[in-house]
């Protein structure tokens, strides 16, 4: 094998692991935002919740997609185990009366997660397309961070 055949091998395996990374984080943030959806009591923000839990589902297809493109056939991710433990923590704050601030509190910390996750894949050698897709969902990322922040800032107790 050629070392341009090995470079192109590593690439691929580095972009695969970014990618795998990025997919864990929407996932959380999917289950997170439905689960967030089901506990708050504005209808707004329960609208709210359950559309980026779809915009995540979205996402995440897009870059699976760009994994099959790759040739990894099949994406098996559940999330991360920091992620099923904040939602268990969000629940938990729901059950004992935490209200929609709290809520928009898990839901702030977990957009820093996804948040840091868009960072960490941007800082890799991507190819370009791979790289403007991740910019994309990340501007979008920032602006629901943004907005979940305003809005638990307007709840203040």
């Amino acid at each position: 094998m050629s070392t341009n055949e090995l470079d192109g091998s590593d690439k691929n395996k580095d972009m695969e692991r970014v990618l795998l990374d990025v997919i864990k984080s929407l996932e959380d943030g999917q289950k997170g935002f439905a689960d967030l959806g089901e506990h708050v009591q504005d209808p707004s923000l329960k609208r709210y919740f359950l559309a980026e839990s779809l915009k995540r589902a979205n996402f995440r297809a897009e870059l699976e997609n760009e994994l099959h493109r790759a040739g990894m056939a099949d994406v098996k991710e559940s999330g991360s185990a920091s992620g099923a433990l904040h939602r268990t923590w969000a629940d938990l704050k729901a059950k004992m009366g935490g209200g929609d601030h709290a809520m928009l509190e898990s839901a702030e910390q977990g957009e820093d997660e996804a948040k840091k996750a868009y960072k960490d894949a941007l800082e890799h050698d991507l190819p370009l397309p791979i790289r403007q897709l991740l910019a994309e969902q990340q501007s979008h990322v920032l602006t629901s961070h943004d907005y979940v922040k305003r809005e638990r800032d307007a709840r203040k107790s």
